[in-house]
């Protein structure tokens, strides 16, 4: 559940979830539902799950989450920390998260833009579990709008 964990964790801007964590070799870990697996429970580990269990809950379809996928850019290796594809392969939305302490700024936002210079997607989230912002992208007048939520999946997307 997003309470106060004792490892200090804040309670984040979500719904209340019930989450799998369980100790191991002196640290949490959680299940992670993408990835199918438990992961050490970090800071941004607990905004990403937060963020992966919003996004089933609006629909989008497990299955089809990457969860740190990593690509190429600039031939450098980097990650985003969640995307959603359609049942092509091809990516839809991408999320980009921060621990709670750290402020989404326009270089957050920046450093999103260069990932989906290769990504491609629709839809940019941006969380770090208090303030989240969604982008959707104009193709026409190559620019972002921000939305005010998340939009639902759409069953045309599977």
């Amino acid at each position: 559940m997003s309470t106060l964990l004792p490892t200090g964790l804040p309670t984040l801007n979500f719904p209340p979830y019930e989450f799998r964590i369980r100790e191991e070799n002196g640290g949490l870990k959680i299940f992670d539902l993408a990835r199918k697996k438990y992961v050490a429970l970090t800071p941004e580990e607990w905004v990403r799950q937060h963020l992966i269990y919003y996004l089933k809950e609006k629909g989008y379809p497990i299955g089809l989450m990457m969860v740190e996928k990593e690509f190429k850019y600039n031939k450098l290796s980097k990650r985003c920390d969640i995307v959603v594809c359609d049942r092509t392969g091809a990516p839809l939305l991408m999320a980009e998260c921060k621990s709670a302490d750290v402020e989404i700024t326009q270089g957050v936002f920046d450093q999103a833009l260069r990932y989906n210079l290769i990504m491609d997607v629709q839809l940019m989230i941006l969380s770090n579990g208090i303030n989240h912002f969604c982008f959707q992208l104009d193709k026409a007048n190559q620019t972002y709008v921000a939305l005010t939520e998340i939009p639902i999946w759409k069953k045309e997307n599977v």
